[in-house]
């Protein structure tokens, strides 16, 4: 049975769950969540996902909710991108933790203020105080990289996959990839893989879809 994971091409957060899928040779296909208009917010999608969110995977009888929890199933089903030990298995769950929490919260946010909303509603001052607080956060990812091809063991996993969800994206968000020169190897080390999609290839929708 083809796994369906709703999502959208503009979130970092369905990429984060797309891309290990596209990796995983699990059989799946992607489900356009029309979320600028509402989409995430109907009686249907509150009925599978109460938290209004994508991604959302469905497989069979069971719908699973939140990128995380998406990679953890990839894992269980699969056996790849867990970690190769209980140790480097705790060491992905620390990024993964780490990133929701630091990076890709305020990445996703700033994001949308500077691309996604009118010109004339852009908060000035959040956006510069969120500006500083993604530049921490790359300072800690491209200082964990260093001298290293991937966050955790000898190749990649969920963390990897946690990490990199805003970072191939075009929009401007104050990341400027040649910046940060271990970021950036890193980043090219997970485009090599074989599978490998920009997330505006692996998963329908784009800003020009509403005239962005």
């Amino acid at each position: 049975m083809t796994i369906r994971l709703h999502c959208f091409g503009e979130s970092g957060n369905s990429y984060k769950a797309a891309l290990p899928l596209a990796l995983s040779g699990l059989d799946w296909e992607p489900v356009k969540v029309d979320f600028f208009n509402g989409g995430a917010r109907t009686p249907e999608y509150a009925a599978m996902n109460v938290m209004a969110e994508a991604p959302v995977l469905e497989d069979g009888d069971l719908t699973i909710s939140q990128s995380g929890v998406i990679q953890m199933y990839i894992t269980e089903k699969t056996g790849k991108f867990g970690g190769a030990t209980p140790e480097e298995a705790r060491e992905v769950m620390r990024w993964c933790f780490w990133d929701n929490h630091k990076m890709s919260s305020q990445a996703g946010t700033l994001r949308f203020l500077m691309n996604f909303l009118p010109e004339e509603k852009r908060p000035a001052e959040v956006i510069a105080f969120l500006s500083g607080r993604l530049k921490a956060a790359f300072k800690t990812l491209d200082t964990a990289l260093e001298g290293r091809g991937w966050l955790v063991g000898e190749g990649p996993t969920n963390a990897d996959f946690s990490c990199c969800g805003y970072l191939f994206y075009p929009e401007p968000f104050t990341f400027i990839r040649e910046d940060w020169p271990s970021i950036d190897r890193w980043l090219t080390n997970i485009e090599a893989l074989p599978g490998w999609k920009h997330p505006y290839e692996l998963m329908p929708g784009h800003p020009s879809d509403r005239d962005l």
